[in-house]
């Protein structure tokens, strides 16, 4: 890869995580409208919280009126960190029965109160039965593209589902976009996007490949650990270009199991790199070469990539870590320090050029500056972690980066050896031509 194609990739990185985490939209509204064919009478059923069908779609399971007038407790159909239902505290205003209303979220009893602050939503029907009107909109301040964009695809699939519902009386879970032949399509769009990157040829299209493979294996690692911490339903999704995210079934209830799922991204991996080294050394004393070279390669990238991964960035796997397992400020930017120049000082003793270890040091060093405080507060206070728990998490993350930082040696010392097979080859074919002439 040429230093500027590196350069571009890394910028448009860059640009693309500022624009989907931190970017500041301010005030952004989503409206969305579709006709159905349906009596306004059960539209409004299926809409208005207190309405006879409004758990059509398991969003919500049930309300009650509070006392004070207008606001009411919805229980809704996700799980909070106790796996009962999240409730939320609204309150309803501009109410028209059959026409319109307005929610506001007051409470939550999962999220942090100011996750809502701005935010409001509106309902409306328009029209006579057969051809009812209805129109959402949703209004909040953001910061970042992705939950504005997450929410308008949420928003798109709430009201085509609620058509379908009421004109056929099917409802059908789940959709398009978490389906996986949808995931797979993505893996394929990663492995397409990349491979111009590590030139397309043969080559460049099993580097691709692999790297996409990495990515699967370190996501699943994620999924694993969240099974382990008793998330009823996980799920993965490919991001072509940033990768993948591993989604659990409920937010987090303790920083042992935030740092936990952190580390068994490369953790995980960690069991495959030597394996894969093994793999590579059995092939090659057999004469395998095609297949000693592929698993190299698997251990190679696979190595660097979930090593990277444990940068101390805020969105990243090392930074999750270090912020549940260091009690404080001081101990955090110490841990941090010497997390980064370890990195650095594998990366030096890897054989990379010192110039890029600089860029790296400062890409690093931007993301974790565009990405702090990017996180959404939950209501109550994680659990805390024991000293107990504190050690083994510390230990486990040394071990993880061990292991992967001698897979990376282990492969940057083959590929040296390669090369001077090469050489060697490439000169004894020379001299081999001499003689024929």
């Amino acid at each position: 890869m040429s230093p500027i194609l590196a350069l571009v990739l890394v910028a448009l990185n860059l640009g693309l995580i500022f624009l989907l985490f931190a970017w500041p939209l301010g005030y952004r509204t989503i409206r969305m409208g579709r006709t159905i064919a349906a009596s306004r009478q059960r539209l409004w059923n299926a809409l208005w919280p207190f309405g006879a069908e409004a758990g059509w779609s398991g969003q919500r399971l049930g309300v009650e009126a509070l006392d004070e007038p207008g606001l009411a407790r919805l229980r809704l159909g996700w799980s909070g960190r106790d796996d009962r239902p999240i409730e939320h505290i609204v309150r309803l205003d501009d109410v028209v029965e059959h026409e319109r209303y307005t929610l506001r979220v007051v409470d939550d009893s999962s999220l942090h109160p100011n996750f809502w602050q701005y935010y409001r939503e509106d309902v409306e029907l328009a029209g006579h039965d057969g051809e009812v009107r209805v129109t959402m909109t949703r209004t909040d301040r953001y910061r970042g593209a992705a939950f504005l964009v997450f929410r308008y695809f949420a928003m798109r699939r709430e009201i085509g589902k609620l058509k379908t519902w009421a004109e056929t009386g099917r409802y059908k879970a789940g959709g398009l976009f978490e389906h996986p032949a949808s995931q797979f399509g993505f893996a394929a769009l990663s492995v397409l996007v990349m491979w111009p990157v590590f030139g397309l040829n043969v080559g460049g299209f099993i580097l691709a490949c692999v790297l996409t493979a990495v990515v699967a294996l370190h996501e699943l690692g994620h999924m694993a650990a969240f099974r382990l911490m008793g998330h009823r339903k996980v799920r993965m999704i490919f991001l072509p270009l940033l990768g993948g995210i591993a989604i659990g079934g409920r937010p987090y209830d303790s920083r042992f199991e935030v740092a936990f799922v952190a580390l068994m991204g490369a953790g995980f991996s960690a069991f495959l790199v030597p394996l894969a080294i093994a793999a590579c050394v059995y092939s090659a004393g057999e004469g395998w070469r095609f297949a000693a070279s592929i698993f190299a390669t698997l251990a190679g990238i696979m190595a660097l990539f979930n090593i990277a991964n444990l940068v101390p960035v805020w969105k990243f796997d090392g930074g999750q870590m270090l912020r549940q397992i260091c009690p404080g400020p001081l101990t955090l930017a110490l841990a941090s320090f010497v997390l980064l120049l370890s990195l650095l000082a594998v990366g030096h003793a890897a054989g990379f050029p010192g110039s890029l270890l600089v860029v790296t040091g400062a890409v690093f060093a931007i993301l974790s500056l565009i990405t702090a405080g990017t996180g959404v507060k939950a209501r109550r206070d994680l659990r805390p972690l024991g000293g107990a728990e504190r050690g083994a998490l510390a230990c486990a993350l040394v071990a993880v980066f061990v292991i992967h930082a001698t897979g990376v040696l282990w492969a940057s010392a083959r590929l040296s050896d390669w090369k001077e097979f090469e050489k060697r080859h490439q000169k004894r074919s020379e001299a081999v031509v001499l003689l024929q002439r």
